[in-house]
């Protein structure tokens, strides 16, 4: 018989050093988490987990990306102020973007000050049912000045978070059209967007599209949607992304005639703080 201490060490071993790879169904006590509070208006903070991953003073991945499909968030707007969520945060990838306040204050080197994070990544290690595996550096500022070691060195922490808007200065909405696009198939990383920063839809327009016609895409993983075409698809392209909370965001034309693969293209249009 193993004892529960010994599998919580092992949990505690495979989460550190193997981040947010791998699988697991551990769930913990929690009090469920009341979301549309939290977007609605005064923060409604819940209780969570928080383990960290990649290097001290990384932006969590090693190759800055994750499973959202993001790419250099060690680079502005995220400046490695990154988290993986478990399945209730990263929702299958429409959590993807989306922005949290987290807080510790129940370890000695917890700072007590609220830090604000973006899921950029999948945590398969859950050890609670909301668990946030933060980058190196969002997991040192939840630490008191100088204690940033300290409070990474304890490996598992208690939090407590809330959903918040998501604020990217002098950004708009991009898109980033993916390696392996071709005429009749098109995948594209939607990112940058203001408010909840998430995406929960997104339908394609071709150029002389009869009556405005707007053609569904497909969730393919993270925040990459993808359309499989019958036919060559006519270039411009104009986008229109949905919100988690509804809210309709369109960017005509914002593909251009002689697009690319492995391209990012900036619209102009973002949603309003």
């Amino acid at each position: 018989m193993v004892s529960g201490d010994v599998v919580y060490y092992l949990l505690l071993v495979l989460v550190v050093v193997q981040g947010c790879k791998g699988s697991s169904a551990v769930q913990g006590e929690g009090r469920w988490y009341n979301e549309s509070e939290a977007i609605g208006g005064a923060a409604a903070w819940g209780n969570a987990k928080a383990t960290w991953y990649g290097q001290p003073n990384g932006a969590g991945a090693a190759d800055n990306g994750g499973a959202c499909g993001f790419k250099k968030v060690n680079q502005y707007p995220f400046m490695g102020m990154t988290s993986c969520g478990n399945q209730p945060l990263y929702k299958g990838g429409k959590g993807c973007g989306s922005c949290y306040r987290v807080r510790c204050n129940r370890n000695p080197a917890c700072s007590g000050n609220a830090q604000t994070v973006a899921i950029t990544d999948m945590n398969y290690f859950p050890l609670s049912q909301y668990h946030f595996d933060l980058s190196g550096i969002a997991f040192g500022r939840l630490a008191k000045p100088g204690r940033a070691d300290d409070l990474r060195r304890a490996g598992i922490i208690d939090v407590q978070f809330a959903r918040v808007p998501c604020e990217f200065p002098g950004l708009k909405v991009g898109f980033h059209v993916e390696e392996g696009s071709s005429p009749v198939y098109l995948a594209v990383l939607v990112e940058y967007e203001n408010g909840d920063g998430d995406v929960a839809q997104v339908d394609l327009k071709e150029a002389g599209a009869g009556g405005g016609r707007w053609t569904p895409m497909r969730e393919s993983w993270g925040s990459v949607w993808r359309l499989d075409s019958n036919h060559r698809l006519r270039a411009p392209f104009s986008i229109r992304i949905r919100s988690d909370s509804g809210k309709t965001l369109v960017a005509p034309d914002v593909i251009p005639l002689n697009w690319t693969p492995n391209t990012f293209y900036r619209s102009f249009v973002q949603y309003s703080s």
